[in-house]
Order: structure tokens, then sequence, then C-alpha cells
């Protein structure tokens, strides 16, 4: 094997990269067309109990839960049948749910089309997380993870504010039928012709680790003091301890990544129905959760590359007790510019932290089990969507306040940040 077709770096590698870019892109339209019309509409068009705050969360709960299941598998799987071809299993299972959503009679046939959401989601977005580890260079990684949610989130917020329009204009089950036809077959034909295959480059550059000279032709005794120690080919249960609770920084990360999760499922679920309440349109709702989505998204360009330059733990730190501050006042606005306002302000706090969690994961998993180690943190991460879901809508229906599930989400967030002060080690250093 020589090592110039597996170089490392985003210019050397740029069709697999922008091929990557072009996938999230899909994978944020397939779940953001959900985020503004089932919850607004949970009540009129699919039969949900007026006030039920529990059965309106099923929906995020069964996401979480599916999500990060396959997170884990799919990291597993994509170490014995690559990359692509969990890629394009992903965009099969997604083919049901925009009919399921079209002929639903009931709620649960939503909840049903969010577990195979939870499905493709777990398969489709971690091989484009996963695929871009394998083909950058160490001090590239915020960079492309920013660059990678920056797309994801951005397809979310294009896709809510579009099927907010559309349904407004049309019938939304039709309209969401439409949509999502359009984008799962696009996104499977990209797949099967567009999506380069990466495994042979985490391959290649385990190998030439333990020969001390990496990919990209830096020594790897440079790497060897931040990966954390581990088998050379841990067992499932070996890289699900080790990320969760043997070493204090994955275990840091994992619980950071968990409860960041409470602040989307608190945009995707509860701010639709707080917003209804206090008599906002369709089409505001989506300008609401269309701003937070697009700055999140776009601020990850610049967030990303600050990882790269000033290190992982002080932008993660900054985002958590931004996100918590701005969930907290979100409630005592009252008007839709002061919600558009504080929605940016949260998602200015999500794009420090979520894209340089995902590079501090990377910078410290060994490249022979960095697929696996990255399912395990997106298991416990996207599990959030669950744990945050079923506890807001407890509390919510135990207090008939629906404020009350933004001021778990902004003390979870405190706490959340706290414990990275404290127990996480900084993860990138110079390359």
């Amino acid at each position: 094997m020589t090592a110039a077709p597996y170089s490392l770096g985003i210019r050397e590698n740029r069709t697999a990269f922008l091929e990557q870019l072009l996938q999230v892109f899909f994978v944020g339209l397939t779940i953001g067309m959900q985020r503004t019309v089932l919850p607004a509409l949970a009540e009129s068009e699919f039969g949900l109990a007026r006030g039920s705050m529990t059965a309106l969360f099923a929906l995020v709960v069964s996401f979480g839960i599916v999500k990060g299941s396959m997170n884990f598998v799919s990291g597993r799987l994509s170490e014995r049948v690559g990359r692509r071809r969990v890629l394009l299993w992903g965009w099969l299972v997604a083919v049901p749910i925009p009919f399921l959503i079209y002929w639903a009679p009931s709620w649960g046939w939503l909840v049903a089309a969010n577990v195979l959401l939870g499905v493709n989601q777990g398969f489709t977005w971690s091989m484009t997380v996963t695929a871009k580890m394998d083909i950058v260079r160490a001090n590239q990684r915020g960079l492309a993870t920013g660059l990678n949610e920056f797309l994801g989130y951005g397809g979310v917020a294009l896709a809510g504010l579009l099927t907010g329009y559309l349904a407004s204009l049309y019938d939304p089950r039709l309209s969401l039928l439409v949509f999502g036809i359009v984008v799962i077959a696009a996104a499977l034909l990209a797949g099967q012709f567009a999506f380069t295959e990466t495994l042979a480059f985490a391959q290649a550059e385990a190998a030439a680790f333990n020969a001390a000279q990496l990919p990209d032709g830096n020594s790897a005794s440079s790497q060897r003091a931040r990966y954390v120690a581990g088998p050379d080919k841990p067992t499932t249960a070996e890289i699900f301890a080790l990320v969760t609770w043997r070493n204090k920084t994955f275990m840091a990360l994992a619980q950071a990544g968990c409860i960041e999760k409470f602040v989307d499922a608190l945009v995707w679920a509860l701010v639709p129905v707080f917003l209804i309440a206090k008599g906002a349109s369709l089409i505001e709702i989506g300008w609401v959760t269309g701003l937070y989505g697009f700055i999140w998204g776009i601020s990850q360009l610049w967030t990303g590359p600050l990882s790269d330059r000033v290190g992982r733990k002080a932008p993660s730190v900054a985002g958590f007790f931004i996100c918590a501050a701005g969930v907290v006042a979100f409630p005592f606005f009252t008007t839709v510019w002061a919600w558009g306002l504080t929605a940016a302000v949260i998602g200015v706090g999500m794009a420090l932290l979520y894209p340089t969690l995902i590079a501090a994961m990377g910078d410290i998993a060994h490249p022979a089990w960095r697929g696996s180690a990255l399912g395990v943190y997106r298991f416990w991460r996207d599990l959030g969507y669950a744990i945050g879901a079923l506890a807001m809508g407890l509390i919510a229906d135990a207090t008939g306040l629906l404020e009350a599930g933004f001021w778990l989400t902004g003390a979870a967030m405190l706490i959340s940040g706290l414990w990275l002060v404290l127990a996480m080690e900084e993860t990138h250093g110079e390359s």
C-alpha cells in the first residue's frame, strides 16, 4: 500500500469532502421537514389531545432513542462494511417516511415514522461525520466538523422554513409528501453515484501510526500523547465503557453531548407549541425556529476553525453558558422579533459547542477505533433527545406550565458546562 492514495487533507480529498457535504445537506433537509409543521398541527391535523405534552414529545423521544442506538450500531458496522454502504442503508430506510406522514390517521403513525427517521439519521449523518474524520488532518477537524454541521443544520433550518410556507399555502400532508420524496430520492442517487468510500483512509492512518509516521507527514509520537490508551481492536463492550466512563475526558464529552440535545428537543417540539399558544402563525414559527437553525449552521463556519486555533475546551464551555442564558430568557419575551433574536443567541451557543465536541472526540480517539468511539459519543448525544424530551413533557404536564421546559433545559445546560470546566482536558494541540 502506498501513502499517496491516502494522503490526509481537505484540499487533497476535496471531491470526497464535497460529496460528504452534499449528503449532510440532504440529511438536514430530511429531519427539518418535520420541525415546523408536525408539532404546530399536532391537534388540528393529527388528532393529538390538547395539552398532552408527554404525547407530543413522544415524537422526539422515539427519534432520540432510535437515532442514539443507530449511531452506535452504524459506527461499528462502518468499520466492517465501509462508510458508503451504511449511508445507503440509511437512505433506504427513509423511503417510507413521507408516505407514513401523508397517510397517518393518528399521532402514533408519526411516532412510527420518527422511528424510521432515527434509523436514517443514525446511519447517514454519522457516516458524513466519520468519513470526514477519515480524510482530514488533525488541525482541520474543527473546520471539517464546522462545515459538516453548517450544511446539516442549514438544511434543517431551510426545510423548516420552506415546509412552513408550503403547509400554509397548500395541503400540509401533500407538501411534506412531495418535499420528502424529492429529497430522499436525490440523496439516494447521490449516495449511489457520488460518495467516495473512506474506510481505507482510516486503515492506512492506523497502519502508518503504528509505523511511527502519519499519512499527513507528522510524526506519530506527536499524536500518541493525545490518543486515549485502549486495545488495538476493542470489543463493543470495551469501546462503550471507554467512552462512557473509563476515561474522564471522554465521559465529560459524552455527558455534554447528551445534555446539549435538550436544547434541540426544546426547539423542535416545545417552542412551536409555546409560540402557537402565544398567537404566532406557522410562518412566524418557521422564521423563529429557522433563525435558530440558520445562525447555528452558519456560525459553525467560524466556530469550527476557531477551535482549531484556540482549542476545544473554551468554545465548548462558552457555548453551554450562552445556550443556558438564551433558553431561560426565551419565555419572558412576547414578540416575534424578540423570540427570533433570542433564538439566534441560542444558535450561536450551539455553534460554539456542537462541532467542537465532535472535533475533541476525533482528537483523542485512535484511528483504528475512531468510528466506534464517535458512534458511542453520538449514541449518548442523541439519546439526549429522548431524555430531554421526556423530562420536558413530564414537567410541563405536571406543572401545567410550558415555561417549565425552558427552565429545566437552561439548568441542565449550566450544570453540564460546569462539568466540562472541571473534568475535560484540552484535546487539541499543535499538529
